[in-house]
């Protein structure tokens, strides 16, 4: 068995995985934190997408034990009670997800482009969202949800950037 210490939507968590045990795994079983997907289980679906150290990564092909020690941002770590994150409420003001099961994985490839880049093109959003497949919608309103979302982030009016 392995000791796995890692930093989880910044809280300090341990977890005793089998050393084969992959951080989705981890996160799902584990620590329960069940808002990232199983979906392909072999990187090509991004429903499993999480953010360590600042970069998209497939928790489905990360190993636990090599989150050790680091920092892992998942969506439950986006919004509190009391506030939604500025790229939920844009994705639900957009109705951009339909069965919602890539929206996880989704949200958090556009939360690391957006920390990367405040202000995208509609060229960079594509390429961020590149690992997430969705079978239900066309892409073209989780890219306008992102736009706003970049603009309420950037402390914008919606309106102002129109």
């Amino acid at each position: 068995m392995l000791t796995v210490t890692l930093k989880v939507n910044g809280e300090t968590r341990t977890a005793v995985v089998p050393p084969e045990t992959t951080l989705l795994r981890m996160l799902r079983d584990q620590l329960n934190l069940t808002g990232s997907k199983l979906g392909c289980d072999v990187g090509d679906c991004g429903a499993c997408t999480v953010i360590v150290d600042g970069k998209v990564v497939n928790s489905c092909l990360m190993l636990a034990g090599q989150a050790e020690g680091r920092d892992v941002q998942t969506i439950e770590g986006l919004a509190t009670m009391d506030r939604v994150h500025p790229i939920q409420r844009a994705f639900e003001d957009c109705a951009s997800l339909q069965c919602g099961f890539c929206g996880p994985g989704v949200i958090m490839s556009a939360k690391a482009l957006l920390d990367e880049i405040p202000n995208p093109t509609i060229p960079q959003i594509r390429d961020a969202l590149g690992g997430n497949l969705c079978r239900c919608t066309g892409y073209v309103k989780m890219i306008e949800a992102i736009l706003i979302a970049a603009t309420a982030m950037r402390g914008e009016s919606a309106q102002a950037s129109r």
